[in-house]
């Protein structure tokens, strides 16, 4: 089965997030050093894409590995972080097998997300910490236009949880492969109906958040 991102692979590394690009305009290093901190166990990335973020991850002192649905996006993961591809809802883990999780700028890729946040409360160990990094869903979606980046417009369709290709640029990946969106509160409450304890918070990018970032933990047991 071929993924929507295997046709922008080659876009996506080189033109889109290219891994040299300087700098950390939305927060994303941030929230991961602040979210995720230093540790040290295998954490997985879901979403994990071209492996992007791996060298981050491995400054922290954990031991990276991934998985995606893409099989082009792990072409160039390979060569960054051990990698398999497989379907964030049916994860090929055992039960409390790993240290830690994190998704990063993927869970707009994932419609079954509130499932894949229960799959990530299985394969955590007891107190193990997931990590969601992700759009802002205040902020970002089919009904924000931000191409005013001192004032973001947003319309109708905040409220309604659903999938579009409609963006206020054609330059993202929203326009090209489409994006799902759930409101604040739907997303908050996923991670609570999934087991997740709510942890911590932060929000990225500048003058109007782009990114939220939420930590959470397995429930002890």
């Amino acid at each position: 089965m071929r993924a929507a991102y295997d046709e922008i692979a080659d876009w996506y590394e080189t033109e889109f997030l290219p891994t040299t690009t300087p700098g950390d305009p939305l927060g994303i290093r941030r929230a991961i050093a602040e979210q995720l901190g230093p540790g040290h166990g295998r954490c997985l990335e879901i979403g994990c894409g071209t492996g992007a973020h791996a060298a981050q991850i491995r400054e922290l002192g954990w031991t990276p590995f991934g998985v995606d649905l893409s099989a082009g996006m792990l072409g160039y993961a390979g060569g960054r972080l051990p990698v398999a591809r497989a379907d964030a809802a049916r994860l090929p883990f055992r039960d409390a097998a790993l240290d830690a999780v994190v998704t990063v700028m993927a869970h707009t890729d994932m419609p079954a997300y509130p499932a894949v946040l229960g799959e990530v409360a299985r394969v955590l160990r007891p107190g193990g910490t997931f990590v969601h990094v992700g759009v802002h869903p205040a902020f970002c979606g089919g009904f924000a236009d931000r191409g005013d980046q001192t004032a973001v417009v947003v319309r109708p369709g905040y409220l309604d949880g659903h999938w579009t290709k409609t963006s206020w640029t054609d330059q993202g990946v929203r326009a090209k492969v489409g994006a799902s969106h759930w409101p604040l509160a739907g997303l908050l409450n996923a991670f609570l109906a999934a087991g997740l304890e709510l942890r911590g918070f932060s929000e990225g990018g500048s003058p109007i958040p782009t990114v939220l970032s939420v930590r959470t933990s397995s429930a002890s047991r």
